[in-house]
C-alpha cells in the first residue's frame, strides 16, 4: 500500500472554492456515497432526514468559534494581524503572529480598535508568541464587537468590508455551538437549521453531543511525502457520561453511529476503549489514513477538503480511496462547492 501524500493531490478550479455559504444553510448540495455498492447520487442537506434511518444516533461537535482573528497596530503605526491559538493563563494566550520576528519582547501593541493592550511576553518552540492581554470588561464579548471570525486563508482574502465580519461571525458557526473554544469550525455543522434538527428528532433519530475544540492543526499542511511521518497537534475534547454510555449502548444494539464531521470522527475513535466509549475531558493528536478499521462510526456527513490534507485521507480511510478519487473528480465536474463555506458529502 502507498503512503504517498501526492496520492491525495487532486486538480481544483479556483472558482469552485465557495467565498460565502448558501441562503439558508440547508440548501447546500449533497453528494451521497455508498461505499459497499460503489455508488453516487446527488442530493441536497434539506434531504438528510430522509437518508439517515430511523434508530440512528447522529453525533455532533458542539464546539464555539472563537472570533480569533485580531488586527491591531505596532505604537509605530504598523499594522499587526494576530491569530489566537490557545489560551495558556491567566488573560495570556499563544498566538501565530504575522510578521512577529519584529516585535521584541516586553513590546505593548494595541488589538481590536484599541480596546486589548497586548504584550509579548516570550515565543515558544513553535515560533509562536505568548502574549498578555489587558482590557476591560468580557474578553469574548470585546471580541465579538471587534475581531474577526478566523475563516481561512483562502477565503478571508476577499474579506474587507464590516458586513462581512458581522456576517462571518454568524455563517462560521453552527446553530448548536456552545463552548468557546475553537479557532476554525467543525464545517459539516455549518449546513444544520433548526428545523433540520427538529426533522430527524421528529424521524425518531437520537442527537448526541461531543466537544472537540478545532485547533491550529486544521490550517497545517503536511510536509513530509509518507504520510506516516505526519505528526498531528493536539487538541482537547470532552464527551459527557450520558453520551459515553449511549453510544455504548447503541453500538451493542448495532444502530448506525452517524458522525457530523471529522471532528466527531476523531473524537470518537480517541475515545474508543475497547468494548465502550470512555468518558471525559483529554486531548487527542489521532491521525486517520488507510488502512485504518473504524470501530465506532459508520456513516459520514463531512465537506470537500483541501488535497493533501489529513481531512481527505481520513475519509479515504472510511470509505474507499478509488472510490473517494472519483467522487472528486465527479464533484468538479458538477461545480460542487468546495472547502469550509461549500457543499456536504454523506458516505456510508
Amino acid at each position: 500500500m502507498s503512503f504517498n501524500k501526492s496520492d491525495y493531490n487532486y486538480i481544483l478550479p479556483p472558482e469552485l472554492i465557495a467565498q460565502k455559504p448558501v441562503e439558508p444553510r440547508d440548501h447546500s448540495q449533497m453528494m451521497i456515497i455508498s461505499t459497499r455498492q460503489k455508488t453516487i447520487d446527488h442530493k441536497h442537506f434539506f434531504d438528510l432526514p430522509s437518508i439517515i434511518e430511523k434508530d440512528s444516533i447522529l453525533v455532533l461537535n458542539d464546539t464555539k468559534v472563537i472570533p480569533a482573528r485580531l488586527l491591531g497596530n505596532r505604537m509605530t503605526g504598523a499594522q499587526l494581524e494576530v491569530l489566537l491559538v490557545q489560551a495558556v493563563g491567566n488573560k495570556q494566550w499563544e498566538c501565530k503572529v504575522k510578521n512577529s520576528t519584529k516585535l521584541k519582547i516586553n513590546e505593548t501593541f494595541n488589538l481590536c480598535d484599541q480596546k486589548i493592550k497586548a504584550q509579548l511576553i516570550s515565543r515558544n518552540q513553535q515560533g509562536h508568541c505568548i502574549l498578555e492581554f489587558d482590557y476591560k470588561g468580557e474578553f469574548f464579548e470585546i471580541l465579538n464587537q471587534h475581531a474577526f471570525a478566523p475563516v481561512p486563508p483562502y477565503i478571508h482574502k476577499a474579506r474587507i468590508e464590516e458586513t462581512d465580519r458581522n456576517q462571518d461571525l454568524k455563517t462560521y458557526q453552527t446553530v448548536y455551538a456552545q463552548d468557546y473554544g475553537a479557532i476554525a469550525a467543525p464545517t459539516a455543522g455549518l449546513h444544520f437549521t433548526e428545523s433540520i434538527i427538529e426533522r430527524l428528532k421528529q424521524k425518531g433519530v437520537e442527537i448526541l453531543t461531543i466537544t472537540l475544540h478545532v485547533g491550529i492543526g486544521t490550517f497545517e499542511p503536511i510536509r513530509v511525502e509518507d504520510i506516516r511521518q505526519h505528526k498531528m497537534h493536539f487538541e482537547s475534547y470532552s464527551i459527557s457520561q450520558r453520551v459515553a454510555e449511549k453510544i455504548t449502548k447503541a453500538k451493542s444494539q448495532n444502530r448506525k453511529i452517524v458522525a457530523v464531521g471529522t471532528t466527531s470522527v476523531r473524537t470518537l475513535e480517541s475515545a474508543w476503549d475497547g468494548d465502550r466509549l470512555k468518558s471525559g475531558s483529554t486531548s487527542t493528536n489521532i491521525f486517520i489514513y488507510p488502512p485504518y478499521q473504524f470501530k465506532v462510526v459508520d456513516q459520514l456527513l463531512t465537506n470537500f477538503h483541501l488535497p493533501e490534507s489529513t481531512l481527505l485521507m481520513l475519509i479515504s480511510a472510511f470509505s474507499d480511496k478509488e472510490l473517494i478519487k472519483e467522487v472528486y473528480e465527479t464533484a468538479v465536474e458538477k461545480q460542487y462547492r468546495f472547502f469550509s463555506y461549500g457543499d456536504c458529502m454523506f458516505i456510508s
